[in-house]
C-alpha cells in the first residue's frame, strides 16, 4: 500500500514538473516578470510612460524628416493630392485638401493642406543648430506672397469644424520645425476637436 502511495505521488510529481517545464521557458519566464513588474506601476503612471514612448518615437521622427526637408522630393502629401495614396476627405476645393488623420489625437483630426505648395514647407526659419544638422538652412517657409493661401487654409478650418460639428470648440495646430515636432515639410493644418482641449498644449 506504502509502494502504491509512493508511486502515485513520485507520478502526480513528474506530471506536475513536466507541466511546469513546459510553461518555465526563458520567454515565459521573462514575460509573466514584465507583466509582473507593470502590475505594481498605477495605470495612472503606465499611461504616461506610454505617452512618454509616443512622444519620444515622434520626437525621433521630426528629427529624421528634418534632415531630409529640402531634398525636393514629393512627399506623402503630394502622393495624397495625385490620388497615389488613398486618404479619408473631409472638404476640397481648388486650393486645399482636408482629409483625416491616420493617427488621430482627437474624436476629430483633420489635415489641411495646399494643394500647390509653392515652396511653403513651414511657416518660420528654424534655429542655426537645426540648420546645422540638417537641410532647413535653405528650407522655404512663408512669405508675403503666401498671405491668400494662408488665410484660405485658416478659413478651411473654419469649414471643416462646421462640417464636423465642433465649432464650439476647436483647436488649430501648426507644427513648424523639428523642435515641434513637424514629421512633413509641406506646411499642413491640424484641426483637433470632439473633447475638453487642455491647456497648456504642449
Amino acid at each position: 500500500m506504502a509502494a502504491m502511495a509512493s508511486f502515485s505521488l513520485l507520478r502526480n510529481y513528474a506530471v506536475t514538473a513536466r507541466a511546469f517545464s513546459n510553461l518555465n521557458t526563458p520567454q515565459t519566464v521573462f514575460r509573466d516578470f514584465v507583466n509582473y513588474k507593470r502590475s505594481l506601476i498605477p495605470l495612472q503612471s503606465r499611461r504616461s510612460l506610454s505617452r512618454v514612448g509616443a512622444t519620444n518615437n515622434e520626437e525621433a521622427a521630426a528629427k529624421a524628416a528634418a534632415v531630409n526637408a529640402d531634398s525636393g522630393t514629393p512627399t506623402i502629401f503630394d502622393k495624397i493630392i495625385a490620388k497615389e495614396i488613398s486618404s479619408t476627405i473631409v472638404y476640397e476645393d481648388e486650393k486645399v485638401l482636408a482629409f483625416r488623420d491616420i493617427n488621430p489625437q482627437a474624436p476629430v483630426h483633420v489635415l489641411i493642406i495646399p494643394k500647390l505648395r509653392d515652396g511653403l514647407t513651414m511657416l518660420g526659419k528654424v534655429s542655426v543648430y537645426h540648420c546645422y544638422f540638417s537641410r532647413l538652412k535653405n528650407s522655404p517657409i512663408a512669405e508675403a506672397r503666401h498671405g491668400e493661401i494662408l488665410s484660405h487654409l485658416l478659413y478651411t478650418a473654419k469649414i471643416v469644424a462646421e462640417k464636423e460639428g465642433i465649432l464650439d470648440g476647436f483647436r488649430v495646430v501648426i507644427n513648424n520645425g523639428p523642435d515641434a515636432c513637424q514629421s512633413v515639410y509641406h506646411l499642413h493644418l491640424h484641426v483637433l476637436g470632439g473633447r475638453q482641449m487642455k491647456w497648456p498644449p504642449g
